[in-house]
């Protein structure tokens, strides 16, 4: 019983579609025209039809247009003249309808109105951890056609092999190809757009899987104090699981920043240890660290790699400086001046062996600091400070 009246209201409102959509046409249907072009629509009644066209009113997109637009062609047909039209308000079309003046649809028609696309630009790939490759691209031009537009990403083997299409689409302007990638040979790579007014293709970009590897950033990334020394933090972190099973030589960076601060300094000079030591810091501050990875040489590419994205930020904070401050003491001008040569003996000797993060570096420095600190405990700290900086200045190769 259900199902028979199921099937007669199916059957009914059928009828009445049919009924409905054969009173009248509209011509042209489902035109695409180019923004700012012009166009008459005639609103026609099928034979037999009895309705005073004169009774009869156009909407686009649900607005009713104004009677200034209509033209009465004769006893059963309505024109209707639209003048620099824009683009669609919608990628499916814009609905231009026929209705009778008791608001009942006759009849109506689509427009497609935009742009035909531009030559996409920009094309960038990259591999994570050699095992896909994902490449994302601009739109040309301004990048909106009021039309939808498809763009495939497409790519062969240079000397050889079949044109193929990208399947893996990840976001806006962007696809990965995920598996059944050659590692040691070139591939051609474009980007395609199509819509209803035409297509334009992108120059084609030439590269290998190898010269565009990527990685996951570095984990595992500890911050700690060095002791009671109040202006340096020691960073140390793990390389990325993936590379482990590669031949390659991994370069690192090391940002950090206050904790009241947007802005970040980088350290560039950290090679492919996975410790490093950031000195001049303020005592008693909480520092943010981040480090990325660059994979070098990844099966014997003489090129660098891509940077990876930057570690989870980890936070820790330098020792509070306790020290007395405000008290002078005096020091004898020989025993300052032979001071001042020693140490400034020391400066020279360690910016012509040492630099950067490297061991030797941290090591001598720290020896030098902790004995600074225990030897100048009962003195003048502000006279210190000011012999450390004018030491700074002098030594060579500043």
């Amino acid at each position: 019983m259900m199902y028979s009246l199921l099937f007669l209201l199916l059957s009914c409102l059928m009828k009445l579609v049919s009924c409905l959509t054969s009173l009248a046409m509209v011509v042209p249907q489902d035109p695409v025209l180019t923004m700012g072009s012009s166009l008459t629509f005639t609103c026609i009644m099928k034979s037999g039809v009895k309705v005073d066209p004169r009774e009869l009113y156009w909407t686009l997109n649900g607005q009713r247009l104004p009677s200034e637009l209509y033209t009465l062609v004769n006893s059963s047909a309505l024109k209707v003249t639209l003048h620099g039209l824009n683009g669609s308000r919608q990628q499916s079309g814009d609905n231009l309808l026929c209705h009778r003046m008791d608001g009942r649809i006759l009849a109506g028609s689509c427009l497609y109105v935009g742009l035909p696309p531009e030559k996409p630009t920009n094309i960038t790939c990259w591999s994570k951890n050699a095992k896909d490759l994902t490449c994302k691209w601009s739109p040309g031009g301004e990048g909106e056609t009021f039309l939808h537009t498809k763009y495939t990403l497409k790519y062969k083997l240079r000397w050889y092999g079949k044109e193929n299409e990208c399947q893996g689409i990840v976001g806006l302007n962007s696809c990965c190809i995920p598996k059944d990638l050659a590692l040691f040979t070139p591939y051609e790579i474009w980007v395609e757009a199509s819509n209803k007014l035409g297509s334009a293709a992108s120059d084609i970009i030439s590269l290998d899987i190898l010269d565009v590897v990527t990685t996951d950033a570095p984990f595992d990334v500890q911050v700690n104090r060095v002791g009671d020394l109040e202006d340096q933090l020691s960073v140390r972190w793990s390389s990325p699981t993936a590379l482990k099973d590669f031949l390659f030589q991994a370069k690192y960076q090391i940002r950090y920043r206050v904790e009241d601060s947007t802005e970040w300094k980088v350290v560039d000079d950290i090679g492919n240890q996975t410790l490093c030591r950031l000195a001049g810091l303020r005592p008693g501050t909480v520092y943010f660290v981040q480090v990325r990875c660059n994979p070098v040489g990844i099966y014997g590419s003489r090129k660098a790699g891509i940077w990876s994205e930057w570690s989870i930020p980890t936070a820790a904070s330098t020792p509070r400086n306790e020290r007395s401050s405000g008290t002078c003491y005096q020091k004898s001008g020989e025993s300052g001046s032979n001071l001042r040569r020693e140490l400034k003996q020391f400066f020279g000797w360690v910016k012509k062996h040492a630099y950067g993060c490297t061991a030797l570096n941290i090591k001598l420095y720290d020896q030098w600091r902790v004995w600074l600190q225990k030897s100048h405990k009962t003195r003048n700290q502000n006279q210190e400070v000011a012999v450390f900086v004018g030491l700074q200045e002098d030594s060579p190769g500043r």
